[in-house]
């Protein structure tokens, strides 16, 4: 828990033309030199990440993109990654030589960020090679822009105090579970070890939930389902149960009515995406025939097993519900189809290792299609027959 994941991490991306200056700019900003700097027109060919504490803001990630006028048939692929990072950029840096302003480059990426709703500054580079006069003129031309030398580190601190007063002006705190119990409530986790458990540690999004517990003034007991029964005697007041969404049913038989449970997966539905949308997608479920196409999307990469929920369970559950030989697309870490026409549902992973800004540009592929999505979560509680319980705790239930 000492260091932030990158996915709790605002996202900030830098674009702009070849040899404007972002692999320069992105090395001022951190203090190291983590992007290659060259007078060669598109050194930078794939996006560049670096996470670092942006104080006092916090954990950030920075990202340097290739040129946004990169040719041929590599440059027309390079800058179609670098648009790519548009779906989780939390904020942007716009960089434009300052000896040949590319405007309409800017104005073109303007839409985007606006497309995207992704809040953005303009940075002016290289004013170390402009005269006093023309200097002047840029500032009276845009005076909302920054101006910097990468190269002499000239500005970089005004940068950095604008990066923040914006971020900090857009930030709002989204708890996991801080604003379902009250402070000195109970919560109880529920995390069975099968062999996709990390060996020595829990994974992600219970850890996340412990924090998040921690942070909010809320007692936290951990335990296997193998000792629930066990653990419910010894702590009969609990005031929220959540259980990994392998275990809904049998923990929804032990957990008496009267305590509310949940899913891990359900948790980050509503955290990082629309929790009402998912819960639409289900519907879906009792439509689907051998002629379905159905898309699992994870958003980590590892390898699989014979437990693996996504590649296994949830494909072998939902044959047995529908009574069809289903077929199904896979897709890991951040390679989402860019095209979802040809699909027609959507079951996504409870996206712990994506950004927010990711999860909802997802989201709104779908919806701009009307491709029914849900969450492994919300899923797996539907085909337990446990979905109305696992969502009273939710005020969009209430």
């Amino acid at each position: 828990m000492q260091e932030t994941p990158k996915a709790n991490r605002d996202h900030i991306a830098i674009f702009g033309r070849r040899n404007a200056g972002k692999s320069s700019l992105m090395n001022a900003i951190i203090g190291q030199k983590i992007s290659l700097v060259s007078s060669v027109l598109g050194t930078t060919t794939d996006p560049v990440e670096k996470t670092m504490e942006l104080i006092p803001h916090g954990p950030v990630v920075f990202i340097d993109t290739a040129g946004l006028d990169d040719q041929g048939d590599l440059g027309e692929l390079r800058v179609k990654r670098s648009l790519k990072i548009l779906q989780k950029t939390d904020f942007a840096l716009y960089v434009v030589d300052a000896i040949d302003p590319d405007l309409d480059g800017y104005e073109e990426m303007k839409l985007n960020f606006h497309q995207y709703r992704i809040p953005h500054l303009m940075i002016f580079n290289k004013v170390d090679r402009l005269d006093q006069e023309a200097n002047q003129d840029l500032i009276a031309r845009f005076p909302q822009a920054i101006f910097v030398s990468a190269q002499e580190e000239r500005g970089i601190l005004d940068l950095k105090d604008r990066m923040i007063q914006s971020l900090q002006a857009a930030e709002k705190e989204k708890p996991l579970v801080g604003d379902l119990v009250p402070m000195g409530s109970t919560v109880l986790m529920i995390v069975p070890v099968d062999s996709e458990a990390p060996k020595g540690r829990l994974i992600l999004p219970q850890v996340q939930v412990l924090r998040d517990c921690l942070d909010h003034g809320i007692r936290c007991l951990v335990c296997r389902d193998t000792e629930l029964e066990s653990t419910l005697k010894d702590h009969p007041n609990i005031d929220l149960a959540i259980t990994d969404s392998q275990a809904f049913r049998f923990v929804s038989s032990v957990i008496p009515d009267e305590i509310p449970l949940t899913g891990f997966s359900t948790i980050f539905a509503r955290h990082k995406g629309d929790l009402s949308l998912f819960v639409e997608g289900i519907k879906m479920i009792d439509k689907l025939d051998e002629s379905s196409k159905i898309l699992i999307a994870e958003s980590c990469t590892h390898n699989h097993s014979h437990e693996d929920i996504g590649r296994v369970k949830i494909p072998n559950l939902l044959r047995q519900r529908t009574g069809k030989n289903l077929s199904f697309t896979f897709t890991m870490g951040h390679d989402f189809p860019e095209d979802l026409a040809d699909y027609d549902f959507v079951i996504h992973c409870g996206s712990c290792m994506l950004n927010e800004k990711t999860m909802l540009s997802r989201l709104a592929q779908c919806t701009a299609l009307g491709l029914p999505i849900t969450n492994y979560g919300i899923l797996l509680a539907a085909l337990n027959g446990i979905l109305p319980r696992s969502l009273e705790i939710f005020p969009m239930s209430k």
